[in-house]
């Protein structure tokens, strides 16, 4: 039977969480980009080291709000969380060129927010794209420095069929008239993925997808980021990420997998338990791509995980 997300767990002995704080700043290129942090809240100390801060990165047309759930949590067991909003993405300021939506644009922006935060030693929590700028970050940042990586729902072999069918929608129905409709649209196509989902779930996610304005709801994205994907076609050679892979079996990796994901394959999940000495799996049940962590048991994983940088 599918499962539905469970609620949250969160210590009610926690000290009050902090306020979340909105923050800016300037891409190399001189664009104003956004985030949010989550100040960690003052918890009785169970070792000599403090909780590591996680740097949270979204999917490719994702935002900030995708993270609210497990970054309120990470928050009251003490960590530091920061997500970011790419260019052309939450509240971010668009790229009039839609070619510097490339990860290795974003990458230096991600590097920015970085030098900007003072974060000297972090964990990296990525979501589909914000895990592949993980893997490539192996190659900038040691093990001292990004001590940890949790990929949700991505490794080193993307499932193409999975890329044609994000291409099929991405940048289509910007503009709706509610969040229910956007719901509705969401269950219509994602349905088979979540099939546990409520009208309720999909709802609380089209509310983190978009957001009011001008009398519209709104995706919160650049519609221009779809030309990143309009050329790919079943010719186009899948990148081989397996060697920044590789770059990370100095430092544990948690691995996120959708049950009923078709970007990550279990055989994809099979190679990187196997090539790596310090890996750790979690199939996230009735959910598909990418997990939406929202429940109590996701995030007592990725805690417990943390726990152990």
């Amino acid at each position: 039977m599918a499962s539905a997300p469970q609620e949250a767990l969160v210590n009610a002995d926690a000290a009050p969480a902090p306020p979340v704080v909105e923050f800016t700043w300037q891409s190399p290129d001189g664009l104003t980009l956004s985030g949010r942090e989550w100040p960690a809240a003052k918890v009785a100390p169970q070792s000599a080291t403090p909780p590591v801060p996680v740097l949270c990165l979204p999917g490719l047309s994702r935002n900030t709000r995708d993270f609210n759930e497990i970054a309120h949590f990470l928050q009251c067991c003490g960590h530091r969380v920061i997500a970011l909003d790419y260019r052309g993405r939450g509240k971010s300021d668009w790229d009039p060129d839609w070619r510097n939506y490339a990860l290795t644009v974003e990458d230096k922006d991600i590097d920015a927010a970085i030098a900007k935060l003072n974060l000297d030693r972090f964990a990296v929590l990525g979501t589909s794209r914000g895990g592949l700028h993980a893997l490539a970050m192996g190659l900038r940042y040691p093990a001292s420095r990004m001590a940890a990586v949790i990929l949700n729902d991505i490794g080193p072999h993307i499932e193409m069929r999975a890329i044609h069918r994000i291409s099929a929608t991405l940048g289509h129905h910007m503009k709706n008239d509610s969040h229910e409709e956007i719901a509705a649209k969401l269950e219509h196509t994602l349905g088979y993925q979540f099939p546990g989902f409520d009208k309720a779930d999909w709802l609380r996610l089209a509310h983190q997808l978009a957001s009011e304005k001008d009398g519209h709801v709104v995706m919160d994205y650049d519609p221009a980021l779809a030309h990143q994907l309009a050329s790919l076609d079943d010719s186009t050679p899948t990148p081989d990420l397996w060697p920044l892979y590789e770059k990370l079996t100095d430092r544990p990796v948690l691995v996120l997998r959708g049950e009923h994901s078709d970007l990550l394959s279990p055989d994809t999940c099979r190679r990187m338990m196997e090539s790596h000495p310090n890996a750790a799996l979690k199939t996230v049940p009735g959910q598909g791509h990418a997990p939406v962590l929202w429940d109590g048991e996701t995030h007592k994983t990725i805690s417990e995980f943390l726990k152990s940088v």
